[in-house]
């Protein structure tokens, strides 16, 4: 496929489009079965005040809570697919509207339950097991529910904050409309005057470009048009803050820190650690940095040098097609049965692979897998590419094997684990090309890549991490969350991780502009952790095989069926200690060490 032009959503060949009748056959479809929701309000209303009576009652109505939380999965998850298709379709945009506005009237109809799941006596929920087998299968979502007692109100407050949702996720919404329909860029132009497509998904690639001359102008051209509206996206950042704010307070929480990582039962040790880790080993930032300056034989580096492979004439384009392939021979050490799946995902259509005009940027996995994962990318034949598909691929595995192999009501896997399985598959895939060549350019070659993920993920995303936890002080110290505040955090800390060897440009003040992780509530500092997890993860398979591959399916299998830091533990790692952190951070280390004494001359 013609990759120099973005098409028309219509204009992109079918076989390269995610075919969701496997979720609905068809809008019409769609909309019976909204309707059909709509009424379930009325059913759950006849369940309020009524689960500790018997143990057939709660258990009535936790299958049905199973089996409604099914349903709208899959109303939302094929609205939101086919809106982020396009989002500038208005009928979509009005489905996904429609689906959101469904779950906040189900969610509010089932705000009892919370308060009187808590309420019932741990002598009486005891006799309920004993009598009633079949409860078991939700002791640990009950123990979840019952372990938040401190930070669960009334039933009538409960209703109101869940009719609150819906606008909890505005800021979302218009910082994502902004980014990824409204805003337009100017042509991106390269050394010899040529234009370039500048877009949310033609960015990255230009700044892999080896014309520095292009990587400046897709630079100041992109940070051009995010600082005409720099005003805007801080309005919608300082809402995002103010409700994550109002829903801690609400629910008793010290900080919205507090709030985020105790509904995954992650203590904040562990973020906190995190940052001083990082901060412990910014020496090997530094002489990366030092390094890329020079071999990339510049008097200065600059933030739009980054991402360019230091290695000249290095870099092949990588068909999907080919992609493909050279991911399933890295993934083979995981089984039969892993690849497997990994073919069915490639050739049934569970992957909505290019960029159209309109498409949401950047990569996901569903996370749905009722009846499988769909997976959006916005495909580019580059080294990136590839990668982006293992990862993407690895979440959405993640997801199959943990509904496939648990209960619905511990299928759903936090968000703390949900990094590691993707990024294990990418350490996998760069051990694999690694380990088949000897070629000295190609080995740098992928050295620096491999390098690029360690600073874009562990280095980078901390950096994010920490700038998300400025922004909860602020927040929650009554402060504004103005553009020209956010620019001289943003920049201080830019020039804090990447040292003294390198131009922290002004245009780079304005990057949290164009972060939509922002919005995720605390989410990105998981890709550091797991990050480091998966590291762990991936030397262990490859040093032991069979036991260790068996230990990972069963983490990959657990879902949310213990905490996640023991679910970790089942596939050999610790993250209740920095330790995986500081051995990260030592490879990146070593890796540097081994790119400085190659000979690239």
């Amino acid at each position: 496929m013609d990759l120099t032009t973005i098409p028309e959503r219509s204009e992109v060949p079918e076989e390269f489009t995610w075919d969701l009748r496997d979720i609905f056959p068809d809008d019409g479809a769609w909309s019976d079965e909204f309707q059909a929701l709509m009424a379930a309000p009325a059913e759950i209303a006849a369940y309020a005040g009524t689960l500790g009576e018997s143990a057939e009652r709660l258990l009535d109505w936790l299958k049905l809570s199973d089996e409604l939380g099914v349903r709208i999965e899959k109303l939302l998850g094929y609205a939101s697919c086919k809106s982020d298709q396009d989002i500038a379709d208005g009928v979509y945009q009005d489905m996904r509207s429609k689906a959101m506005a469904c779950c906040v009237s189900i969610a509010g109809a089932c705000a009892f339950a919370t308060p009187e799941l808590i309420a019932i006596p741990d002598g009486t929920l005891d006799r309920f097991y004993a009598g009633c087998p079949a409860l078991e299968t939700y002791r640990r979502s009950l123990t979840r529910i019952r372990r938040m007692r401190a930070h669960i109100l009334s039933p009538a407050e409960e209703k109101l904050l869940a009719a609150a949702g819906e606008m909890a996720g505005a800021p979302d919404a218009i910082a994502g409309a902004l980014r990824n329909a409204d805003l337009r860029f100017d042509d991106a132009i390269d050394s010899e005057g040529g234009r370039h497509v500048l877009s949310a998904g033609t960015f990255g690639p230009l700044m892999e470009s080896p014309d520095r001359a292009l990587r400046k102008s897709a630079f100041e051209n992109c940070y051009a048009r995010y600082g005409e509206f720099k005003n805007t996206v801080a309005a919608t950042l300082d809402a995002q803050f103010k409700q994550l704010r109002f829903f801690a307070e609400a629910r008793r929480y010290p900080s919205t820190l507090a709030a985020a990582l105790d509904e995954t039962e992650v203590p904040e040790s562990v973020y906190l650690n995190l940052i001083e880790a990082v901060h412990q080993n910014l020496d090997a930032m530094y002489r990366y940095v030092a390094l890329r300056k020079k071999l990339l034989g510049v008097d200065e580096l600059h933030m739009y040098d980054i991402y360019t492979p230091v290695v000249k004439d290095a870099a092949v384009k990588i068909s999907y097609d080919e992609a493909k392939e050279t991911v399933l021979e890295a993934l083979a050490v995981l089984g039969e049965d892993y690849t497997a799946l990994l073919k069915t995902g490639f050739s049934s259509r569970w992957i909505d692979v290019y960029e159209n005009r309109g498409k949401r940027s950047g990569a996901y996995s569903s996370g749905s897998s009722r009846p499988h994962p769909y997976v959006l990318l916005n495909h580019k034949d580059t080294l990136d590419s590839m990668f982006t598909i293992a990862h993407e691929m690895g979440h959405a595995l993640h997801s199959y094997y943990s509904c496939s192999r648990q209960p619905v009501n511990t299928a759903d896997y936090v968000i703390f684990v949900a990094e590691v399985a993707s990024t294990c598959n990418e350490i996998l895939l760069m051990r694999h090309l690694l380990a088949r060549t000897q070629d000295v350019k190609e080995r740098a070659y992928l050295i620096n890549h491999f390098l690029d993920q360690f600073k874009g993920t562990i280095y980078r995303q901390t950096m994010f991490a920490e700038f998300e936890l400025e922004m909860g002080h602020m927040a929650e110290a009554g402060e504004a969350l103005t553009a020209d505040v956010l620019c001289e955090k943003y920049l201080a800390l830019n020039r804090l991780y990447f040292g003294p060897d390198m131009v922290s440009d002004d245009q780079i003040a304005l990057e949290w502009a164009r972060i939509p992780h922002f919005f995720y509530n605390y989410y990105v500092y998981q890709y550091a952790t797991g990050f480091s997890a998966a590291a762990a993860i991936a030397e262990r398979i490859l040093t032991l095989g069979a036991p260790a591959v068996e230990d990972y399916k069963r983490f990959l299998s657990g879902g949310c069926s213990a905490d996640p830091i023991s679910l970790l533990k089942i596939a050999g790692v610790d993250m209740s200690t920095p330790d995986p952190v500081n051995a990260a951070l030592r490879l990146f280390g070593s890796l540097v060490e081994e790119l400085s004494n190659l000979n690239l001359s």
